[in-house]
């Protein structure tokens, strides 16, 4: 079990007067599932004049709030403490049972039909298809399938910012064979999805640890994305094809959907007559004692 302090902040500056903002935000971490949220505060900066939390359609914590002071800097900080006590992965469901068999039975499962779809930032695509179709192979047994994608990403792609965008297409990032942790994500939903398997898009955060010697940087830490893939009997295995692991108790939940697009840490609309601005952003992941 390991008990963090998070910290997130986004910083917006415009180059004039913003009158108003209005924003949504899933920065409050997931409560369940092998973690407990101890506390949670969301502060905004100018402090906005409507400011409302609920659950929303995927079960995750929104916020959403609307600044009428005029300003030309927004800052949004959100401090959590989560404790992670996960279950050890388990693929003993898999083992026997082939991807065929685990689609076939998930096609009967309405609960979670959705989440086989395609999504806003996920559509079909040949070039995904064959990816998927190298990996899952006829009659292979899931257990095996599952950890040869996460390899085929980690493998294939080489992690660098600054090449892909939100809206950076799968096609495009087979392509380029350079993204983040978010396009890895997308990938091997768009993988899963596209032989009939149900997969949905985690956002939330992972402790990193600094070289040999270095001590840790604050705001050294960044959002990061992972999958969750259904099983029946099992439940949803949750995998890291950016760091060709599966998900332990150094990762933190922030929110889970179809893809990027149902669960942004920070989306909003400004009314302003600006036409330049930059955003910061600073995650630092602490381990408690």
């Amino acid at each position: 079990m390991n008990r963090f302090q998070l910290v997130h902040t986004t910083r917006y500056k415009y180059d004039a007067e913003v009158t108003t903002s209005y924003g949504r935000a899933h920065l409050i971490p997931a409560d369940g599932d092998g973690q407990r949220r101890l506390a949670a505060s969301l502060d905004i900066n100018p402090f906005p004049s409507d400011l409302s939390d609920h659950t929303d359609y995927f079960g995750n914590s929104s916020t959403y709030f609307c600044v009428r002071q005029p300003h030309t800097e927004l800052t949004v900080t959100a401090r959590s403490v989560v404790e992670v006590d996960r279950v050890p992965v388990d693929l003993t469901p898999a083992v026997a049972r082939t991807w065929e068999d685990v689609r076939d039975t998930v096609v009967r499962t309405p609960a979670i039909a959705e989440y086989r779809l395609p999504s806003p930032r996920l559509q079909p695509s040949p070039e995904v298809e064959s990816f998927a179709a190298a990996i899952f192979t006829p009659a292979r047994p899931l257990a095996d399938a599952v950890p040869a994608l996460m390899a085929a990403i980690y493998d294939s792609f080489e992690y660098k910012s600054g090449v892909t965008t939100v809206r950076t297409t799968l096609p495009q990032l087979l392509r380029k064979r350079q993204g983040v942790c978010q396009d890895f994500a997308h990938l091997a939903i768009g993988c899963l999805r596209s032989v009939g398997l149900a997969a949905r898009y985690v956002s939330g955060y992972l402790e990193t640890d600094p070289p040999p010697g270095q001590a840790k940087l604050q705001g050294a830490d960044a959002s990061h994305a992972w999958v969750s893939v259904y099983i029946d009997g099992a439940g949803w295995l949750d995998i890291d094809p950016t760091n060709n692991q599966f998900v332990d108790d150094r990762y933190l939940v922030a929110a889970r959907g179809r893809d990027y697009s149902d669960v942004p840490p920070l989306k909003g609309v400004i009314v302003t007559d600006s036409r330049k601005s930059t955003m910061q952003v600073s995650v630092d992941v602490s381990r408690l004692a």
